[in-house]
């Protein structure tokens, strides 16, 4: 089966997606709400996490989670086994309520922190349930905006609230005014997501080249991620330069069973037929 990898270290942050089980709702009502922000509660709490922005959806949550002693999986193992406990003993049924494993992508704070605290505080008026992120009760915003603090109290605003300014009450509404810019073209972090799991800039991402090149090798890791650190197939082949066709198929050959690309991949970049692609493999395979 293939799984996420899964990088952990003391302050890292996170932002967690998990979504019901066949797409299915995860609350049904107004006290699996109330019983779902208790685990998150209990479980910030006990694990020492801190949840710096969260939202709770139909049949999926948002979570923005920064681990101090680098716990993720036993934090998310509580949090998603606990309410699934308590969501079955409530509403009488057996079984999954979230679907396979929770979503992790690892972050840097300093550069996305922010836009992914408001991709989530604004997740509530994208599907049209609100017109105001302010209405909708089962998020951050309310918490961090000080219209209702006591409504959330394992939000950790601190952190957000410094980066608009030192003075709270002015931090509260330069931040509210962030959160109400409407969404622009331009306001997708998840475009610039590594790998399916990192979300920062370069020198970033090359921090856990040790992490990420010490597994390339294990199959259950999704092929994406294990090559996330790979060179750009603009580099490996270059349609700009004149190649001749042995070395263009030798970079053919490498980019395939040294970087994990797909052969789809490989004609569309090279504009060759895909049965072109797979025939150059077979033919230097072949050969060796």
């Amino acid at each position: 089966m293939v799984r996420a990898l899964r990088i952990e270290y003391p302050g890292a942050v996170y932002h967690i997606m998990s979504r019901g089980n066949e797409r299915k709702a995860i609350v049904r009502s107004e006290e699996d709400r109330e019983r779902f922000t208790e685990v998150l509660k209990e479980g910030a709490s006990r694990f020492n996490i801190l949840i710096h922005a969260y939202c709770l959806m139909t049949n999926h949550y948002h979570l923005l989670v920064e681990t101090p002693d680098g716990n993720l999986s036993q934090a998310m193992r509580y949090i998603n086994g606990v309410y699934t406990q308590r969501f079955n003993a409530m509403n009488m049924t057996v079984g999954h309520v979230f679907q396979g494993r929770y979503k992790a992508i690892l972050i840097e704070k300093d550069e996305y922190l922010l836009c992914l605290c408001r991709y989530i505080e604004r997740n509530p008026v994208r599907a049209g349930l609100v017109v105001h992120p302010g209405e909708y009760r089962w998020s951050s915003y309310r918490t961090i905006s000080g219209l209702d603090e006591k409504a959330g109290g394992f939000i950790t605003a601190d952190w957000i609230l410094s980066q608009f300014a030192r003075k709270r009450s002015d931090a509260k509404t330069r931040y509210i005014a962030y959160i109400e810019e409407p969404d622009a073209d331009h306001d997708k972090p998840f475009d610039y997501i590594r790998g399916g799991c990192f979300l920062g800039t370069d020198s970033f991402v090359s921090r856990f080249d040790e992490d990420v090149w010490d597994k390339e090798d294990i199959e259950e890791i999704n092929r994406a991620q294990r090559y996330v650190n790979r060179p750009p197939l603009a580099a490996l082949i270059n349609t700009e330069q004149s190649l001749n066709k042995k070395k263009r198929d030798q970079r053919i050959h490498e980019a395939v069973y040294e970087f994990g690309y797909s052969q789809r991949e490989i004609s569309e970049h090279t504009g060759l037929h895909y049965v072109t692609v797979s025939r150059i493999l077979k033919d230097i395979c072949g050969k060796r």
